[in-house]
């Protein structure tokens, strides 16, 4: 018997389902109202009760459902995610206007109900004020001082890109899934800075833990907790919210044991890692007679599971788009390593090298631009009431920046739809800067590692395409390559393998 069986059986009778068309009344009425009364809010499609505007999207490409929807109702429109009333805003004019501009009224997150599961309000990616406005500045005061973006991290990814190299030659040409190397590449780099050292990619406690942060990512945007995130109730009915929950629970215990090492070894004059910089600064507080210090445990768990899940997924996910890419338009792999050979030759890419390698570059943006990693950006919160081109916004309204309407928006891409590394290029073929690219979002709620990760593109990309040719699998041509996204938190290719093969 299902669920929605056994709830009808356990209804007493003809008057609680009267309570119950009663109810379904009196929300279609407030949808009608809300939807249409106030000519100043913004317009949109018209709500069923309780569902609002679900049956209009497809929940395992929301975000493609949600551009089609701009072309009809504007770059500022109206939806209900069920019960919830949400702002999207569509097209790079828009969304600036929003995020940069407007940074003050558009500047909060809203904290949906697996946001809060995971961080309880906590941390940096998932909180607001006065908690966030602390942990955000330590976080980037801190990792600035490990040299995040500079010369300090160029050493941490050119070690981690030796290990990858080395892991992809193993294969000696063969097909293979690049996922998790890539993954724990990444991670490494991460994982350096916070905790201080790195793991082989063959140590289980690390592989499960890699594994799980990627798992979570693909789960958080399943439309099972697309449905939780909208009836929380729901929560423990469904398997995909359980076994999510059970992997946070994992993921936080295998924090703590690390952290738990670095307490037992930690000299506060002598910092080794972000860890160690947020537990001196606990303990300078407690011993201060601080009461009310926001460096305590639930932030330092917090912050940590924000910085190895932010500083992983976006970057490895990027980079497995880049070599997927590759190997679908050969002619663009071999412009990129013919200028790479030409400039760099030998010896190892480096940041410096980025302003002389125009086309490599632009190709790395066009990438991130066509790959749309996080399409919706993450939901944002009004923090007043606020008049925004011509519309009246209330506070506390979810917002939606759709970042995939930027990076695809037909006034400021010649070709919006194709791969074009053009876009990047000027005439004389030197790379140009696009202020519609914002593949990190943009505002006070800009993605913090940014530097880190355009760094460790770079890098990466320069350092494998130097080495590597990518092509299909074995009886497999570039055309039958699939570039259909698989819809999480973000957007990453569909299971494939590829072929690193040995460049002479």
């Amino acid at each position: 018997m299902g669920l929605v069986e056994s709830l009808i059986l356990n209804i007493p009778g003809t008057t609680a389902v009267l309570c119950g068309l009663l109810f379904l009344l009196v929300v279609y009425f407030f949808f009608s109202f809300s939807a249409g009364s106030n000519a100043k809010e913004p317009p949109g499609p018209k709500p069923l009760p309780l569902l609002g505007n679900l049956l209009q999207l497809d929940l395992k490409r929301p975000h493609e459902s949600l551009y089609e929807l701009s072309k009809q109702y504007g770059s500022v429109f109206t939806t209900y995610i069920g019960p919830k009333k949400v702002i999207i805003l569509a097209g790079y004019k828009a969304v600036k206007e929003a995020l940069v501009n407007h940074g003050e009224e558009f500047g909060d997150r809203d904290i949906i109900p697996l946001f809060y599961d995971y961080n309880k309000g906590h941390g940096i990616l998932f909180a607001n004020g006065n908690d966030w406005k602390v942990m955000r500045r330590f976080a980037l005061t801190t990792l600035k001082n490990f040299g995040m973006g500079k010369s300090g991290s160029q050493k941490k990814i050119l070690e981690e890109i030796q290990y990858l190299k080395e892991v992809f030659e193993t294969h000696r040409g063969e097909a293979f899934d690049t996922s998790r190397p890539v993954n724990c590449a990444v991670s490494n780099v991460i994982c350096s800075i916070v905790y201080g050292n790195r793991f082989d990619y063959e140590n289980p406690q690390f592989k499960a833990m890699v594994d799980r942060a990627n798992e979570c990512v693909q789960m958080g945007g399943s439309p099972a907790i697309q449905l939780y995130n909208v009836f929380p109730w729901l929560g423990p009915w469904l398997k995909t919210w359980r076994k999510l929950m059970d992997y946070i629970e994992c993921n936080f215990k295998e924090m703590a044991e690390l952290i738990k090492g670095l307490k037992e070894t930690l000299n506060p004059e002598e910092s080794r890692c972000f860890v160690d910089c947020f537990l001196t600064t606990k303990q300078k507080a407690e011993e201060s007679g601080q009461k009310h210090s926001l460096f305590h445990e639930q932030n330092l768990y917090s912050t940590v599971s924000n910085l190895f899940v932010a500083g992983t997924d976006t970057t490895s996910t990027t980079l497995r788009w880049s070599m997927l890419i590759m190997a679908k338009y050969p002619h663009i792999q071999d412009w990129v390593q013919e200028e790479i050979d030409r400039v760099v030759g030998d010896r190892q890419p480096v940041v410096e090298d980025r302003k002389n390698l125009p086309y490599t570059n632009a190709v790395i943006h066009e990438i991130q631009r066509v790959a749309n990693i996080v399409p919706m950006s993450l939901p944002h919160t009004t923090t007043c009431d606020i008049q925004f081109q011509g519309f009246i916004i209330k506070k506390g309204t979810s917002v939606f920046p759709l970042l995939t309407s930027v990076l695809r928006d037909e006034n400021e891409w010649e070709s919006p739809n194709t791969f074009n590394p053009a876009h990047f290029l000027d005439e004389q073929g030197q790379f140009v800067k696009k202020e519609a690219f914002m593949p990190f979002s943009a505002g006070r709620r800009v993605c913090l590692g940014e530097s880190l990760a355009r760094m460790e593109l770079f890098l990466f990309f320069t350092s494998l395409l130097q080495h590597f040719r990518f092509t299909p699998p074995p009886g497999m041509s570039e055309e039958e390559l699939d570039l259909t996204p698989v819809f999480g938190v973000t957007l990453s290719p569909t299971p494939h393998k590829l072929c690193a093969v040995r460049r002479q």
